[in-house]
């Protein structure tokens, strides 16, 4: 009986370690990718239209995450003059990044699949591990399920395999060419406690065509730190909105 404890604990044990090594053999390398859940295609225009007022905002947990310098630039490296009177401007860039950190990779998926405006993902990627059958019957099997799973406990606390992600809605907003206007209709059902709600409509005419997408940044290591995701989340960021222009 002991001997076939013995026997099946060892093999718990190294079906986490395998387990383990391959997570850390498989993600020793730093992978960032970035990608935008909808496609937008800006007009082409001349020099003198390559003007862009840039505004961006941080509602996540990280208020001290800022990008805003790094666009700026990106966009000034391709031509751009960068305004700070959005009414003479020929594009308006606004951004808000909504979530920056820990989440399921099952999360981000459907973060990017629900696109533009829907609340961003949350929740924390939970450590890899191994399942095994050690059949039934007897003290023994019991005491080696515990051992197993301290054994699998103890790998899993060493190895993890990390995800973080930067969800981030972009707003864009181009100068319509000669006299043309866009007409801009809303609707809004405004909450009032639990009782009831308040409905909201706005007509009104644009000089802007607009378009919103929502771009999504992860990062993936074996035990990887935020301090070592966050540049490249950001890089993955400004990449992405300055390959629009």
């Amino acid at each position: 009986m002991y001997k076939r404890m013995i026997v099946v604990a060892l093999a718990a044990t190294l079906l986490s370690g395998c387990a383990a090594t391959q997570v850390a053999i498989s993600k020793r390398d730093l992978d960032v990718q970035t990608k935008m859940s909808d496609t937008v295609f800006l007009d082409p225009v001349g020099a003198d239209k390559k003007t862009i007022f840039v505004q961006i905002r941080n509602t996540s947990d990280k208020p001290e995450l800022s990008v805003h310098d790094e666009i700026v630039a990106a966009l000034g490296a391709k031509g751009y003059q960068v305004l700070q009177d959005p009414d003479a401007a020929h594009y308006i860039l606004q951004a808000n990044i909504l979530q920056v950190g820990k989440a399921a990779p099952s999360a981000i998926e459907a973060a990017m699949q629900q696109g533009y405006g829907v609340s961003a993902v949350g929740g924390l990627v939970l450590g890899s591990g191994v399942a095994y059958a050690t059949g039934s019957g007897g003290r023994g099997i019991a005491a080696a399920g515990l051992i197993g799973a301290i054994a699998e406990t103890v790998a899993g606390a060493a190895v993890k395999d990390v995800y973080f992600s930067m969800i981030t809605d972009l707003q864009l907003k181009e100068r319509m060419r000669g006299k043309g206007k866009a007409s801009v209709s809303s609707r809004h059902n405004l909450r009032q406690g639990n009782s009831g709600s308040t409905q909201v409509a706005y007509d009104e005419e644009s000089e802007y065509k607009s378009y919103q997408t929502r771009i999504g940044s992860t990062a993936n290591k074996v035990n990887l730190e935020f301090e070592e995701a966050l540049p490249e989340l950001k890089k993955g960021l400004i990449t992405s909105i300055s390959g629009l222009f």
